[in-house]
């Protein structure tokens, strides 16, 4: 069976955790956070989680931990605090926890946001795995790159994503 009919078989709704990591961002101007909400949404994904951490590492980790302990969700997308400067750790701590990387994740989404913004992707650190059986995201959390993940990658895999993780 190819990554089409894989794609076929796993067509359904996927219940999902956001978590916007930032030490500015509130609810009220989280705009990237309300794009992946809205967009997953009418994807037809449903939200079960939604929070904004600041950029402290025990306080990713332990999110990452709680999501990872969540039965009603199988995914998490988290945005923010992926670059290489000195508060951003999100990447840190979740390639620290990641149980199975997909590199090709951050890979493809470094090639196409090069596309966009020139060589200034490879600052960005986004990538992807698994996580107590759960899908774990980490993109930048800027618009642009938020809509570039979402329409590039994330909404054409994320149910083939969970369906590969349980089989």
């Amino acid at each position: 069976m190819g990554s089409v009919e894989h794609k076929e078989k796993a067509k359904k709704p996927i219940k999902c955790a956001l978590v916007t990591v930032s030490d500015s961002r509130k609810v009220e101007n989280d705009v990237s956070g309300k794009m992946l909400k809205e967009s997953l949404e009418s994807a037809g994904h449903r939200v079960v989680f939604y929070k904004i951490v600041p950029d402290e590492p025990e306080q990713i980790k332990a999110v990452v931990e709680l999501i990872g302990g969540m039965p009603d969700c199988e995914a998490a997308v988290f945005n923010g605090g992926t670059g290489i400067s000195k508060r951003d750790r999100t990447f840190d701590v979740i390639d620290s926890l990641l149980e199975k990387r997909l590199p090709g994740f951050g890979e493809i989404f470094r090639y196409l946001s090069y596309l966009d913004i020139g060589s200034a992707a490879i600052m960005s650190r986004a990538t992807a795995g698994s996580y107590r059986g759960k899908i774990i995201i980490s993109i930048p959390g800027s618009p642009a790159a938020v809509r570039l993940a979402l329409e590039k990658l994330i909404l054409p895999e994320l149910a083939h994503m969970c369906w590969e993780l349980t089989r």
